[in-house]
């Protein structure tokens, strides 16, 4: 049975994972590392399912780093490979495993799109032990040959159930298959309840023990949810300046569904003389690049982005996350307001919500199983009060109103009739018509 408190010295980790843990201010574990840590260390396949910011990157890289600091294997390919679905979260995991590896001779790259392939191919060279991709990427270097699996030791899923829903899942399949068969595999999800993972976690996990941490529909008691009622999008655009001058926040993160929307909210407030940047899918990965890195050092503190940046990044002093656009799920919007809150800091989120977002918003909150605080700023109140009827309520009623209109007997008319009213009728008993020799057309006089 599973401690309820751990700490990483109780573990048989090599002297400089722990130097490093020490650095990093790692001494206990989270729930999800105490449960997930005894049975990767004994090489079992693992598939978890933890809340967002749970500690799911220590948990799978510090088993991979000790076993590689305890069987050197220098004429061997990659050692480890780990999958991820954005290139920013492959970049922050590098991060992590680097900080994680600093006092040791363990090297590892991230390869991901957007970047020089040829310059990637002589960083492979090099012969890193861990390789941190997109799917994409890693399957176009194992295709032309540049990135060896053969070896690999310890195979990674993260955010699985992302991965399929961005449509990777062949992809993934066929690096799997290019990988060692006889290895030891990690697929981490923040739901095993997911359409594809039970799929494929049966064709690439070999008896995995299951790991669910926490209630996955269920954000951190830390992060106060509220909800503030507007009714244009213009509405929307001013009640974000109010927000943004009357809230003591150190960074702010904003999410719209649409890059078009992110592009047009960025002008109007860098306009408002506030200090932003906006991040989507069509940056180059140069723009991503710089965007997060300016967001991270804190020289810029307002980030405008679509849900490219809702999954797994871990960004320091982030205390507010706006919707600005609804998310479309309940998934979704869990994963957008778990960027705040995190390590046990407090973290704020506010939903901007019109009639058109307001059935959305209480689906989330039903599915979610939440109650959210309603706010209003004063001189910038809603006439939309809440509370929209359904579509089926409203057909229902328009239906009812028909039928009454319907009792009466209706007289059908006819255009002919239509085109006749007001005009005089020639009598037809003083008209005589003369038929010609065949009986129905008219006789022609000369």
């Amino acid at each position: 049975m599973t401690k309820l408190t751990l700490k990483f010295s109780e573990f048989d980790l090599n002297a400089r994972l722990l130097k490093a843990l020490a650095e990093l201010q790692f001494e206990t574990c989270t729930p999800v590392q105490a449960k997930v840590l005894p049975i990767a260390f004994e090489g079992r396949d693992v598939l978890v399912s933890a809340e967002t910011g749970s500690g799911k990157t220590v948990a799978y890289l510090l088993p991979i780093l000790n076993k590689i600091t305890q069987l050197a294997s220098p004429d061997t390919a990659t050692r480890c490979l780990v999958l991820v679905p954005t290139r920013e979260l492959a970049e922050q995991i590098e991060v992590e495993c680097k900080a994680l590896c600093k006092f040791t001779q363990i090297h590892c790259l991230s390869l991901i799109g957007g970047l020089s392939f040829k310059e990637q191919k002589a960083q492979i060279r090099k012969n890193p032990e861990i390789l941190i991709a997109t799917p994409g990427r890693i399957l176009e270097h194992v295709q032309k040959g540049s990135v060896e699996l053969g070896d690999l030791e310890t195979l990674i899923l993260d955010e699985a159930d992302r991965m399929l829903d961005m449509g990777f899942r062949d992809d993934v399949l066929e690096i799997c298959q290019a990988c060692k068969s006889d290895r030891q595999t990690f697929l981490l999800s923040a739901t095993l309840q997911h359409s594809g993972i039970e799929r494929v976690a049966e064709t690439i996990l070999n008896k995995p023990i299951n790991i669910e941490v926490g209630n996955y529909r269920q954000a951190e008691n830390n992060i106060k949810q509220k909800i503030l009622l507007a009714d244009t999008v213009e509405h929307k655009s001013q009640l974000i300046t109010k927000l943004l001058q009357s809230h003591d926040y150190q960074k702010v993160l904003i999410f719209t569904n649409t890059r078009d929307q992110a592009k047009k909210l960025d002008a109007f407030l860098q306009y408002k003389k506030f200090a932003t940047a906006y991040l989507h899918g069509e940056l180059s990965q140069d723009e991503r690049q710089t965007v997060m890195q300016q967001f991270r050092r804190g020289k810029t503190v307002i980030l405008v982005a679509t849900d490219l940046a809702a999954r797994g990044l871990d960004i320091k002093g982030l205390d507010l996350v706006i919707n600005f656009d609804m998310a479309r799920s309940g998934d979704d919007y869990l994963h957008r307001i778990g960027r705040t809150g995190r390590a046990g800091e407090s973290g704020t989120a506010i939903s901007l919500v019109n009639a058109n977002d307001w059935n959305l918003s209480q689906s989330i909150a039903r599915y979610l199983n939440v109650e959210f605080e309603t706010i209003v700023i004063k001189g910038q109140e809603a006439k939309f009060k809440g509370k929209v009827e359904s579509r089926a309520k409203k057909k229902n009623q328009l239906k009812n109103k028909t039928n009454k209109s319907s009792s009466a007997p209706k007289v059908k008319q006819r255009l002919r009739n239509k085109k006749n009213v007001g005009k005089r009728r020639k009598p037809v008993s003083n008209m005589h018509v003369e038929l010609g020799n065949d009986g129905l057309s008219p006789l022609k006089r000369k």
